[in-house]
Parts: structure tokens; sequence; C-alpha cells
């Protein structure tokens, strides 16, 4: 049986998933990271949880943490990051600029090849250090 919240693919097989393919996964990962975050951090009344998480999960709030995660990407990741940012999305939501986006969406496109790959626990290593120092938003 697949098991889908493992997935354990290989690294080669990724070139079959588009980045922007990528990014839809990882965006759920990203984002489920930050679900348990707030969670795990307690101090947020349930009514404010999602207001928190979206300005986390937003393209602006990605894109400021990629600078922190930058500097810790192996060359593979590095690549993957740069595979997502460098694609050509349909569409720009209003509140984020085009390189906000396209540096929230390269380290969502890093999220769902480290998510695929069964690469947990780089992926929440790197989630960890990104939220380092956070101000709480």
């Amino acid at each position: 049986m697949e098991n889908y919240l493992h997935p354990n693919m290989e690294a080669h097989d990724l070139g079959q998933i588009s980045a922007l393919g990528l990014a839809h996964c990882g965006d759920a990962v990203f984002e489920l990271l930050v679900r348990t975050w707030l969670c795990r951090h307690g101090g947020v009344r349930a009514d404010d949880l999602h207001r928190r998480t979206v300005a986390f999960v937003s393209a602006g709030a990605q894109s400021r943490r990629v600078e922190k995660l930058l500097p810790l990407l192996t060359e593979e990741e590095l690549a993957w990051y740069k595979h997502g940012r460098n694609s050509h999305p349909h569409g720009i939501p209003k509140n984020a600029s085009p390189t906000e986006y396209a540096r929230a969406t390269g380290l969502e496109t890093l999220f769902g090849a480290l998510w695929l790959t069964g690469q947990e626990a780089r992926a929440n290593e790197l989630f960890v250090r990104s939220m380092e120092d956070d101000d709480g938003i």
C-alpha cells in the first residue's frame, strides 16, 4: 500500500513534478508546520489561530524566512529553491510583490521536495531555524 504520510520518493523522480506541483505540496507542508508550531507554543485563542497562521504563511512572511535559510541549504536544496523561485506562476496575489511571491514559491518548492523525498527531519530543522527569534507576528 502506498504511504502518503511518508512518501519517500527518489530525488530523481521529483523531475517528473513541476516546480509549481512541488510548491503546491510544500505549501501544505509549511502550513501544517506553522499550525503545529502555533498549537505547541500555546497562548493563542482558537479564534485567533487562523489569523496568525495566515500571517506566517503569507508570501511576504515566507519571503522573509528565506533569508534565514539560504545560507543553510545544501546544493541540492538550493537547486530546488531556485527551481521554484524561477517558475512562472499564473497569478500573483495583490498583497505580495512579484519578488516576494517568487521567493515564497521557492520556499514552498523546497519544502515540497523535502517532504516528498522523505526528508521530514530536514524539513523540520529548516522550519525551526526559520522560526528562531520570531517576534510572534
